[in-house]
């Protein structure tokens, strides 16, 4: 009888080059080049199943992931073997064996993610690809009292895209998430970064905070505006969708 073992990886990737995670047909993605090494190393079809989806441009310094396998190689030997044959882009940090019911997505208990933007005038090439331009003089106060509004059990439809729940697996929370941390540091000169830390995310929620609260530093519209945003449950009342190249996946939590 053939055993089937459970390999966990610990993935960071640069995300510019690749058309997101999720495995697509006519696009090279983040799963479907990985996916394309552990065949080549097996000789074997293989299933990568990640914590989540990541958009085009999003990176990660701590994706997870995990596949099934009856092959006998090593965790050591998968982990050098796949990183010799991915795209620079793409590393394996981590390779081990975990236990039969480990899964990516269900095991997870949270993620944390970090949005960068940058305020000078002049972006510096270096961080175009890992901070969106924002050369304005924002309202630092105001953005932290919306801030300190996200934190808690909230039901963030106002910031949920389309397409953002897997019907596949319906659930009775809907859109209701918990955030436990939601906060914005100067990271170095005229660079920001907002850490988000919650129990799940939906579909471009990130990104629609991070573009609703760049409006209210920018006076476009008032912390009122936004907690009544966030309590209405509707998508229209949120603001813009900040671009991908800000974001990036910290950690899964387990």
């Amino acid at each position: 009888m053939t055993v089937q073992r459970n390999i966990r990886l610990l993935i960071a990737f640069d995300g510019t080059e690749f058309n997101g995670w999720q495995r697509q047909k006519h696009d090279v993605t983040i799963q479907g080049e990985i996916e394309k090494s552990i065949t080549r190393m097996t000789n074997s079809d293989t299933t990568l199943h990640g914590a989540g989806r990541t958009d085009a441009g999003v990176h990660a310094e701590g994706m997870v992931a995990h596949f099934a396998t009856s092959s006998n190689i090593s965790c050591t030997a998968f982990q050098k073997g796949l990183n010799s044959m991915l795209p620079y882009a793409i590393r394996i940090l981590e390779a081990d064996e975990v236990p039969e019911d480990f899964h990516s997505r269900f095991s997870a208990r949270g993620k944390h993610y970090e949005y960068t933007f940058f305020t000078g005038e002049i972006m510096p090439p270096t961080r175009r690809l890992y901070a969106l331009h924002a050369p304005y003089n924002l309202d630092f106060e105001r953005i932290e009292q919306c801030l300190k509004a996200l934190i808690g059990t909230h039901d963030f439809s106002s910031f949920e895209n389309a397409g953002s729940r897997d019907k596949n697996f319906p659930s009775r929370k809907g859109a209701v998430r918990t955030l436990m941390k939601a906060e914005l540091q100067q990271t170095d000169q005229d660079t920001y970064t907002f850490t988000f830390i919650g129990e799940g995310f939906l579909r471009h929620m990130v990104r629609n905070i991070v573009g609703t609260l760049l409006e209210v530093g920018k006076h476009h519209r008032t912390v009122d505006e936004f907690t009544f945003a966030l309590a209405a449950k509707d998508r229209s009342t949120g603001g813009a969708t900040a671009q991908a190249h800000g974001l990036k996946l910290i950690k899964v939590l387990y």
